[in-house]
């Protein structure tokens, strides 16, 4: 199967990708199939796979105490990958994350991808604003480490110092910009500089993270541009859904909200954030689109109606 980096360096159009999540623990994978029997009809060039670390919950213990474990709400990314590549015949693109999995648990990631020929990766550090079951000392502690431990996995060496056969395949990866800035970066130039290091270290493209102002997005390719950074650079979209998202969105994810948006959120009814977060999706990709970018990636936690309306009026 042709890699993701290959279709993106071919692309002579604009196409799309989305991102999806495994489904809950003791759920199964019916619902995310229905959601992309929609997704795909549009043909998207890849679909990626989000992963998941455990997380601490609280549950009740003797004598009306709480005790702390730690669970995995979503566990499965190798899995659905496979049922997804199996069943779509589409690249799929599962994420790998730094924070909450030791080397030796990623290596046997790395083994049942190889396995499965999936080998297309999406490295990235992961949140660090969670308490996680593995310690950030046992982790890897930036994106780059884990590059790192793919390559020499690419190179047939394993965690142990022994030599093993070279994937017949070796794994293509991409990596995560930030067009308003990565929120622990002191400014933009460290964060391209960071940038710089993982793609002069192999990464093959790139996936923002998400905004709702295009200038963001072409202010931040020129600056990767002016900086070296000549890989594809895809821009990542989410639509609003509910007026919440106003207060959450640019507190999770370090972006900010155009006026013009807020304003026509916050005087909408309930029932009419949707339409007005679907108007203002297909305008930032039907601009984008214009301006020729290989793929806009769709993030459709909570949006996959609407992201497939936006589809089929760009690519129906």
């Amino acid at each position: 199967m042709t890699s993701v980096a290959e279709i993106l360096r071919s692309r002579t159009s604009t196409g799309f990708s989305i991102e999806v999540l495994p489904p809950l623990k003791g759920k199964g994978i019916d619902r995310l199939f229905a959601d992309l029997d929609k997704l795909t009809r549009f043909k998207p060039l890849f679909v990626n796979i989000t992963t998941h670390h455990s997380e601490p919950v609280y549950q009740p213990a003797d004598g009306g105490n709480l005790r702390k474990v730690f669970v995995r709400k979503r566990p499965g990314t190798v899995a659905v990958a496979a049922a997804i590549q199996h069943r779509y015949n589409i690249p799929t693109v599962p994420h790998i994350i730094c924070r909450g999995f030791s080397p030796e648990e990623t290596e046997y990631v790395l083994i049942d991808l190889n396995f499965l020929g999936i080998k297309d990766l999406f490295l990235l550090r992961g949140d660090t604003d969670k308490e996680v079951l593995v310690p950030v000392s046992e982790s890897h502690a930036h994106a780059t480490d884990l590059i790192k431990q793919v390559l020499d996995f690419n190179d047939g060496l394993i965690l142990d110092g022994q030599r093993v056969d070279k994937p017949e395949v070796p794994f293509s990866f991409g990596v995560a910009g930030y067009p308003e800035k990565h929120a622990e970066a002191p400014n933009m130039k460290t964060d391209i500089e960071w940038l710089k290091r993982k793609v002069d270290l192999g990464a093959e493209y790139v996936i923002t993270q998400l905004f709702f102002g295009n200038e963001h997005f072409y202010r931040f390719v020129d600056t990767a541009r002016a900086a070296g950074i000549d890989v594809p650079i895809i821009p990542g979209l989410k639509p609003l859904s509910r007026k919440a998202q106003l207060s959450v969105l640019p507190r999770i994810f370090n972006t900010e909200i155009p006026e013009q948006l807020v304003e026509k959120v916050s005087s909408a009814s309930d029932d009419d954030v949707r339409t007005i977060g679907r108007d203002w999706l297909l305008s930032q990709a039907s601009d984008l689109k214009e301006h020729g970018v290989p793929c806009v990636h769709f993030y459709t936690l909570g949006a996959v109606d609407t992201v497939c309306s936006v589809a089929q009026e760009l690519y129906g």
